[in-house]
């Protein structure tokens, strides 16, 4: 990944809830055109493992 997106990467990652969400929807508006190839099964399989670990450690935390 190229540093200037690892930069902004991690500006978002400062931003307040809201401003992430606008912005997040902003991004997506404008690439919603770009013909992006398929997932694969590993791939997909990868997101979803990230996000339920990421959900259980939030649900832990908040225990």
């Amino acid at each position: 990944m190229a540093t200037d997106i690892k930069e902004i990467l991690n500006t978002f990652d400062l931003l307040p809830d809201d401003d992430k969400k606008d912005l997040a929807s902003e991004i997506l508006r404008r690439t919603v055109h770009f013909d992006f190839p398929p997932l694969t099964d590993e791939e997909l399989i990868r997101s979803a493992e990230k996000l339920f670990l990421g959900l259980d450690r939030r649900e832990a935390k908040n225990a």
